[in-house]
Order: structure tokens, then C-alpha cells, then sequence
């Protein structure tokens, strides 16, 4: 049996359902408000802020936009994903940006 702590190298291939990229829900999250994890599975809050009004003031709520839950294996998945994406993220950020001058001839 394969150690579900370690992500399998040969996976091959992996083709999406073009029918289920339509319907998939896109959350957004501020941060996560919890995590921990039962009878094997991850389980993380994911919450966001919502301003609300009062009065002259702002009062910020925070509510919960998802229940992740999934394997050790998928949640390492899902790390290397993020790590990836935040890699991609800083390269991007170190590249100089074009100088845009403020009269053109």
C-alpha cells in the first residue's frame, strides 16, 4: 500500500472533465479561520471579511466561505500547488517593471 504522506511520482496524465469546469464554484478567502483533522481527513476553515456598515463606522465580519476537507495525500497536493503558484507569484514580482514615459513623441 502506498504511503498516503507521500505524493505518488508517476501519477500520468490527468485529463479534466470539460462538462464540470463550467460548474465549478470559485471561492474566495481572506484566510483560514481553523484547521485540524478527523478520522484521517484535513479539515480547513476558510473564511473572508465582509465590511458592514454602521452608522458613520465600519464593522468588519467575518464569515466562513468553505469547509475544505480532503486526504493527507490531496493536501500535499494542494500545498505544492500553492507553493508553485506563490514561486510563480515573487518571479513576476522581481522582473523590472516597464517605465511608462509620461509624454511620447
Amino acid at each position: 500500500m502506498a504511503d498516503p504522506e507521500t505524493p505518488s511520482a508517476n501519477q500520468g496524465p490527468v485529463t479534466i472533465s470539460s462538462s464540470s469546469s463550467e460548474r465549478a464554484p470559485i471561492i474566495y478567502f481572506d484566510g483560514a479561520s481553523c484547521f485540524g483533522h478527523h478520522n484521517g481527513a484535513i479539515q480547513i476553515e476558510l473564511a473572508a471579511n465582509l465590511l458592514m456598515p454602521v452608522g458613520a463606522a465600519v464593522r468588519v465580519d467575518v464569515v466562513q466561505t468553505a469547509h475544505l476537507r480532503c486526504s493527507v495525500a490531496a493536501a500535499l497536493a494542494l500545498r505544492e500547488a500553492l507553493d508553485k503558484a506563490l514561486a510563480m507569484y515573487k518571479q513576476g514580482q522581481q522582473q523590472p517593471a516597464e517605465v511608462i514615459p509620461t509624454v511620447k513623441n
